[in-house]
C-alpha cells in the first residue's frame, strides 16, 4: 500500500466530485479491478493528498480523476461506473446528509434533503417539480464532460433509489429514467436495481409516485432529523461566503425576479461588478449560470404534459414561445415540442 503524503496545494476542496468517504468505499470494494484501483492510488500519491485529509476537510474526490484513469470514458461507460459506484455506498458515507437521511420520517423528507446536495457534491444538479401524479426530480451533470456527467447522474440517481430502498418498503415504485438505450446497460449490473431503470428518456430524472411520497421510513426519528437539518442549514450559511455560484443558484430558485445581475447584486448587498468578479473567480459568468438554471428548469417542466410550452416559457421569463424555443433548441439540439414528444412517461 502506498504511503500518502499530505499536501493540499494540488487539490481544490470545492472541485466538482463525489463524497470522499463513498470514493474510499469504492476503492476498497474491489469492483474497479486492480489496475484501476492502482491508477487511482497513483493519482493520490502524485497529487500529494491523503483520503483522510480530503474527508476531514469536507472536500470532494474530483471526478476528473476518473477521466485520468479512463481516458476513453464515454456516456455508456460513465453510466456503468456511476451505478457500480452507487452499489458500494453506505448511508453513513453521505457526510452531513447521513444523519437526517437515516432518521427521515418519509420519502418526502428524504427528497427534501436534496436541497443540501451541494454540501457533498457540486457535480450534480437537481430540479424538482411536483404534480398530482408524483414528484419528478431532474438530474443534470455539471462537469462539462459527457462521460463524467454520466457518472454523476447515474451515481446520484442510483444512490437515491438505494437509500429509499433501505429505508422504506415502497422503493419498487420509484424509477430512475436515463437518456441512454438499454443496450448500453451492461450484463454485470444488479437486475433487481436495473428493473427500476427506464431507458431512452429525453433527459435523466427520478420519478416518485404521489402515492408513496408519505411512506414512513423504518428508522424515523423526528428529533434527529430536525437536528440534522439545522446543522445542514448552518453548513450552507457557512459556505455562502465561499461560493457565489451556489449562492446565486439558490437566489434563482427563491426569487423569480432575479433575471439579471443588477437585481441579484442588490439582493446580495454587493455591487454588480463585485458579483461578476466573484463569479469570474469561480470560473463562470452570470449569463452562463442563468442559462444553466433555465435549461435545468425547462427540462424538468417539459416532462409535465399538464402544462403547455407557452406556460413554461412565461414561467421562465421569456416574452414569447419562439424565444424560449430558440433558446431550448440551442441548449439541447431539440425544440421543446420534439423534446416533449420523445419523453417517456413514468409507468
Amino acid at each position: 500500500m502506498h504511503r500518502i503524503v499530505v499536501n493540499l496545494a494540488h487539490v481544490r476542496f470545492d472541485e466538482s466530485g463525489v463524497p470522499p468517504l463513498a470514493f474510499a468505499q469504492l476503492l476498497g470494494s474491489g469492483a474497479l479491478g486492480e489496475r484501476a484501483e492502482a491508477a487511482f492510488r497513483d493519482i493520490l500519491v502524485r497529487e500529494d493528498v491523503s483520503m483522510s485529509e480530503l474527508i476531514s476537510r469536507d472536500g470532494q474526490a474530483p471526478l476528473r480523476w476518473f477521466r485520468q484513469v479512463y481516458p476513453n470514458l464515454d456516456r455508456a461507460q460513465g453510466f456503468r461506473l456511476g451505478v457500480t459506484f452507487a452499489r458500494y455506498v453506505q448511508p453513513t458515507s453521505l457526510g452531513p446528509l447521513s444523519l437526517p437521511a437515516i432518521s427521515a420520517g418519509s420519502i418526502a423528507e428524504i427528497v427534501d434533503l436534496l436541497a443540501f446536495l451541494p454540501l457533498i457534491t457540486t457535480a450534480l444538479a437537481v430540479q424538482s417539480h411536483n404534480t398530482d401524479r408524483g414528484l419528478t426530480i431532474g438530474l443534470s451533470g455539471r462537469t462539462g464532460d459527457d462521460g463524467l456527467d454520466s457518472i454523476a447522474v447515474a451515481y446520484g440517481g442510483t444512490c437515491l433509489l438505494r437509500l429509499i430502498d433501505m429505508l422504506t418498503s415502497s422503493a419498487q415504485a420509484v424509477e430512475l429514467h436515463l437518456n441512454i438505450p438499454p443496450s448500453e446497460v451492461g450484463a454485470t449490473l444488479d437486475e433487481d436495481l436495473t428493473r427500476r431503470f427506464v431507458f431512452d428518456a429525453p433527459s435523466p430524472f427520478v420519478f416518485v409516485p404521489a402515492t408513496v411520497l408519505d411512506e414512513a421510513c423504518r428508522f424515523s426519528d423526528a428529533v434527529s432529523y430536525q437536528l440534522g437539518v439545522a446543522e445542514l442549514k448552518k453548513a450552507v450559511d457557512g459556505r455562502r461566503t465561499k461560493s457565489f455560484t451556489d449562492t446565486v443558484r439558490a437566489l434563482f430558485d427563491a426569487d423569480a425576479d432575479c433575471t439579471n445581475s443588477a437585481h441579484c447584486a442588490r439582493q446580495l448587498a454587493v455591487s454588480t461588478s463585485t458579483l461578476k468578479r466573484q463569479l469570474g473567480a469561480e470560473g463562470i459568468t452570470f449569463r452562463e449560470l442563468r442559462q444553466s438554471f433555465l435549461r435545468e428548469r425547462a427540462t424538468v417542466r417539459l416532462l409535465d404534459r399538464s402544462v403547455t410550452v407557452s406556460e413554461i416559457a412565461t414561467e421562465l421569463g421569456y416574452s414569447d414561445v419562439a424565444s424560449f424555443s430558440h433558446a431550448f433548441t440551442r441548449w439541447t439540439g431539440r425544440s421543446p415540442r420534439e423534446f416533449r414528444n420523445h419523453a417517456v412517461s413514468p409507468r
